[in-house]
């Protein structure tokens, strides 16, 4: 009874542990698919902007405590100093010799405060660098290693975090320019094709025709070449068939199919077009050079001092992952809502912009390589034609 009730647990053990090992491999499977990966980038990106806002806003807000503590401290010392001290007379040297130790002594505690993170404003919530937006920009900035620099950790544990942060993070998110880029691109070409490849376009409708003219002439030459090897049968003509009355051989010739075929051909047709047609380098130039204008328009509505050679330049630099960090949006914001609104919009801007880079690469490596190729098969035929 109980080596029975043991080979049951075992089984169920079994089953248990099966049922783990799918779910795992299935998981897995989903967070490395298209959409998986998508949300492995946004989620890793919040972690990273929830650990750092924990590591280093903690240190933020106790720097801008500290040095407005210090700061109305020595205001009161040197108040108290000028009450008792009459600067008239001959106490005056002793006055400035005692208000300038204290100054010199606030002013090495602001140095080292600067040095530590303290960005110099007061100890209200209002422009924190480590808010959520800023923190997720931060992230971002690590894992696509563009790293404007103006937000920066200053705690070594913070600094230990970004190393590890971005080891994990860049590959992943070279994955994901990889997949959505490969996604992008396959649905362009397909927009593309339908687009550009359509009936309408005098040049595809002579190709499509030509190929017609090419498939008829195939199947006339075999019909006549099978009829001249056999005598010519009695046949009854249905529909466009040919069916033999005799025992001889059947022969099908078909001038032009029924519109089920047509339509199964010229659907066939489409599908190669859009799978072999490759997008021109020139749409794929201008692509960019019109999201790299769209967001120049958009951080020139949003920043105050900004001209449009400056949001062009920013929008170049970030999306080449240059990242200077002299130009970065909510430096000229002093509100709370514009700082966040506008690291919203650069990180949202980002996410895109490298998306559509790394898709309008892949579509310009398919055409150089299609060239390449072409090429290659034009100098072989002239060759040939020389031997």
């Amino acid at each position: 009874m109980d080596r029975h009730f043991s080979l049951k647990r075992r089984k169920y053990r079994k089953r248990w542990a099966e049922k783990c090992k799918d779910f795992i491999r299935n998981f897995l499977a989903f967070m490395f698919s298209n959409i998986g990966i998508i949300g492995l980038v946004v989620g890793y990106t919040v972690a990273g902007a929830f650990i750092f806002i924990h590591i280093e806003g903690d240190t933020e807000v106790f720097l801008r405590n500290t040095v407005s503590i210090n700061r109305n401290i020595k205001a009161d010392t040197i108040w108290n100093i000028t009450n008792f001290t009459n600067i008239f007379r001959e106490n005056e040297i002793l006055w400035r010799t005692s208000v300038m130790r204290e100054l010199e002594e606030y002013q090495v505690t602001i140095t080292q405060a600067v040095k530590s993170g303290f960005d110099g404003c007061d100890t209200k919530e209002s422009n924190k660098l480590w808010s959520f937006p800023g923190a997720f920009l931060y992230s971002l900035t690590v894992i696509t290693t563009i790293g404007y620099g103006n937000v920066v950790p200053r705690t070594k544990l913070g600094k230990v975090i970004t190393i590890i942060y971005a080891i994990i993070g860049m590959p992943l998110f070279l994955l994901y320019l990889s997949n959505i880029g490969d996604i992008m691109a396959r649905s362009f070409k397909w927009i593309y094709a339908k687009i550009c490849l359509c009936r309408c376009c005098p040049g595809v409708a002579k190709k499509r025709a030509e190929r017609r003219r090419r498939r008829a002439e195939g199947l006339s030459v075999d019909y006549y070449s099978n009829k001249n090897e056999s005598e010519s049968p009695e046949v009854s003509i249905k529909q466009g068939q040919f069916s033999n009355a005799s025992g001889y051989p059947s022969y099908a010739f078909k001038e032009s199919e029924n519109e089920t075929s047509d339509e199964q051909s010229e659907n066939a047709t489409d599908i190669s077009d859009s799978q072999t047609v490759t997008v021109p380098v020139t749409i794929c130039l201008i692509i960019m050079v019109g999201y790299i204008l769209g967001g120049t328009v958009l951080f020139a509505k949003y920043e105050d001092k900004w001209t449009t050679l400056d949001g062009s330049y920013f929008c170049f630099i970030s999306l080449s992952t240059i990242g200077f960090g002299d130009l970065v949006p909510g430096k000229a914001i002093y509100s709370d809502t514009g700082f966040e609104l506008s690291s919203i919009l650069c990180s949202m801007y980002l996410m895109l912009g490298m998306a559509l880079i790394a898709m309008c690469f892949n579509l310009m490596q398919e055409e150089v390589i299609h060239k390449i190729r072409t090429s290659m098969r034009r100098i072989k035929n002239i060759f040939r034609c020389n031997r």
